[in-house]
């Protein structure tokens, strides 16, 4: 194989790679980038079995066609050093050798029949959205995923296709996050069931979308899914087991409400926060007519206190929350004035923070 490339859109794509590619693993060869070159174009590959992605660098003239497999981060680190505009790669005899002007680096290479069989993306059955769409939803859910061991289900996003909508779903059991967008069928079969996609692989896809007005194509398989974008094609092996009832979460009835801004609510709750410590990260909100008062306190710390104005319905009434899990949502909403819901301070907490957009957070107790 031998190859010449442009440098900087090598290292974009060894870099979308090596964000898949294990540190550490008991398959040695998921450590290396499989890089296949055809008669006009560089593709290269990389996987830790779970997800998977093939990316096709520009700017390349093949001198000879071929294969070969090569220490992923070492050639990252290597190509994003060198100062030449152009890189070659050289592979023959159980080598590659990665040129630019005078600098050289010669790399042992493993069997390619060693490196695993990644799909192809298939474009029957697939559907096509903005980019801009898709990335929008992760953005908005993807962060309330569970990352602790044992909730393997809520380990990642759910997603579903209903009433001509794509929606997305993510929970770690304390809050849940739920969005949707409309999107164009266009004669392309829904999924028949609803599928959990680990977060790794909900960011990988959104890292291959680079320009949020570009279309993509998603295709719903068996056991994973697949998303292609102009120059790549990533999967991910969906997550067995089952995901919560969302829907049953999400309070359908409340007694109290509050409308405000969003940017001024969450410069509020960090203000107070900043006094709680971990062992009582908890900010209370008591609400009535026009206003609202925030208070954090820990023991070793202190407390503190701040008031803002807010349009309220409902009784005089107090609730709690961890401050992280509400900023989280709040960073994310895609209005300027989100809505509070609640019955008591022992029921979930509903922002609504877009038109398509409900965050549900679960209160907790502070002893003062």
């Amino acid at each position: 194989m031998k190859v010449l490339c442009n440098r900087e859109r090598l290292r974009e794509g060894l870099a979308v790679v090596n964000s898949v590619v294990p540190a550490k693993s008991p398959k040695p060869v998921l450590s290396n980038v499989c890089m296949v070159a055809t008669d006009d174009a560089l593709e290269l590959v990389g996987t830790d079995l779970e997800v998977a992605v093939r990316y096709r660098v520009e700017d390349v003239k093949v001198e000879d066609p071929g294969t070969t497999v090569i220490p992923a981060r070492v050639t990252l680190d290597f190509v994003r050093d060198l100062s030449g505009e152009t890189v070659e790669f050289a592979a023959a005899g159980g080598n590659c050798t990665i040129t630019s002007g005078g600098d050289a680096c010669e790399l042992v290479t493993v069997d390619a029949d060693e490196f695993p069989v990644v799909s192809r993306f298939g474009e029957d059955g697939s559907l096509s959205l903005q980019g801009g769409t898709f990335t929008k939803l992760v953005e908005r859910t993807a962060f309330a995923a569970a990352r602790e061991q044992g909730r393997y289900a809520m380990h990642g996003v759910l997603i579903e296709i209903d009433d001509d909508k794509l929606k997305m779903v993510a929970t770690d059991g304390r809050r849940l996050a739920v969005a949707s967008a409309p999107i164009d069928l266009s004669g392309a079969p829904a999924p028949e069931h609803a599928t959990i996609v680990p977060t790794k692989g909900m960011q990988l896809f959104c890292r291959v979308i680079t320009d949020p007005l570009d279309q993509v194509r998603l295709a719903f398989e068996e056991n994973q899914l697949g998303l292609r974008t102009r120059n790549a094609e990533v999967f991910a092996r969906l997550l067995d087991g089952e995901f919560p009832r969302y829907s049953a979460v999400i309070p359908k009835e409340v007694g109290n409400a509050l409308e405000a801004d969003g940017d001024h609510l969450q410069r509020k709750i960090r203000l107070v926060a900043n006094v709680t410590g971990d062992e009582a990260r908890a900010v209370r909100l008591s609400v009535k007519k026009g206003k609202l008062e925030l208070f954090g306190q820990s023991a070793g710390r202190g407390e503190a206190t701040a008031h803002m104005d807010v349009e309220y319905k409902g009784r005089s009434a107090d609730i709690a929350f961890n401050p992280d899990y509400v900023v989280d949502g709040l960073k994310n909403a895609e209005r300027e004035l989100v809505r509070l819901e609640f019955n008591d301070k022992s029921s979930p907490g509903k922002f609504t923070l877009g038109e398509d957009y409900v965050y549900v957070v679960m209160p907790i107790t502070m002893d003062v």
